[in-house]
């Protein structure tokens, strides 16, 4: 039972504390927020110890490991921290929204054997895997192009979008990580486009995007198109598929059921679609949990690490320029 503390006891947070708890093979050992009432809350609820600061949970001989979900702000920080402790970390994304301060956080803790997981979540969904799996078991024959979609159901609040980092860093980079998942290959050229369709006046304000298409290739060829959108009407859609030299594999959206009505009106209609990334990646964060203890009972790097958030990264900044100058970027022209 590997005993975590949980930094942080915001939405994202709260769920963390949840899942640790009811995990089979791991224990909620204490949460720690600024803002304490929330803290108190998420530990009242869970029957846990309630730290009174972060350095509190890094000196504590009774927490293994430390899950991060506060502001991104403080995650390089507090990854930093927890390595000069020893304690294994899995963060939420992203690992800063300054590339320049994710390089010098891996400067700082160099070759650590400390497991750092990043919470790219949609890796352990059990339709994206499998269609992983079917990729690499060679199901579809040699991989041409990959297409993801991911929608919000609806804007963000605007003092979210204030501090989020813009599109690309904050939602895109769930789908780039997916992209070199699926693509099991770098990738070195990415072209990007933005809109402002969803509320333009915002977006000018921010110098941002709410509706955003992306390719990337990587050296051999193999193409992502990625489209995101802040506002889809319908909820949360999130889908891929993947295409190859002997046919298509597909991850389809969720919904609470299957059940469809046929009448003489209407074909087909269905549930409407689970309304946001707790409800529908549910079992990926509950897996997600799993993954990062398996990593540290066998001593083994997590499947995703601080490398691929810092890739993921150098993708975002990439996207940003080529839509800023309307034009291909390649990757080594950011890092």
């Amino acid at each position: 039972m590997l005993k975590i503390a949980v930094l942080g006891c915001g939405r994202i947070g709260r769920m963390h504390a949840e899942n640790i708890a009811a995990h089979p093979r791991s224990t909620l050992a204490g949460v720690f927020d600024v803002h304490r009432p929330s803290a108190e809350d998420v530990g009242k609820n869970l029957g846990v110890r309630v730290f009174d600061s972060a350095e509190a949970v890094f000196s504590s001989k009774d927490i293994e490991a430390v899950l991060i979900a506060t502001s991104t702000p403080t995650h390089a920080d507090f990854i930093e921290r927890a390595v000069a402790a020893g304690k294994p970390i899995l963060c939420e994304k992203p690992i800063d929204l300054s590339l320049a301060r994710v390089q010098q956080c891996a400067e700082t803790i160099g070759m650590t054997k400390v497991p750092i997981m990043l919470g790219f979540v949609r890796r352990f969904d059990p339709g994206h895997r499998a269609a992983r799996d079917a990729v690499r078991a060679g199901d579809i024959g040699d991989l041409h192009q990959v297409v993801i979609t991911s929608r919000d159901p609806g804007m963000p609040p605007a003092g979210y979008a204030e501090v989020s980092g813009g599109i690309f860093r904050d939602m895109t980079i769930h789908d780039f990580d997916m992209a070199r998942f699926m693509l099991d290959e770098e990738v070195t050229e990415v072209s990007a486009i933005g809109s402002r369709l969803v509320d333009p006046a915002l977006m000018q304000r921010l110098n941002d995007y709410d509706t955003v298409t992306v390719v990337l290739k990587t050296a051999s060829g193999k193409q992502c198109i990625i489209n995101n959108s802040r506002q889809a009407v319908y909820g949360y859609d999130q889908r891929l598929e993947a295409l190859g030299t002997k046919g298509m594999v597909v991850s389809e959206n969720r919904r609470p059921n299957m059940t469809t009505f046929h009448h003489a009106d209407s074909t087909g209609k269905g549930a409407p679609l689970l309304n946001f990334f707790i409800d529908r990646y549910a079992e990926a964060f509950m897996a997600e949990i799993g993954a990062f203890v398996d990593a540290i009972e066998a001593g083994k790097p997590p499947e995703v690490g601080f490398d691929d958030g810092h890739r993921a990264l150098i993708l975002a900044e990439a996207s940003i320029k080529s839509a800023a100058e309307n034009r291909t970027v390649k990757t080594n022209e950011i890092g």
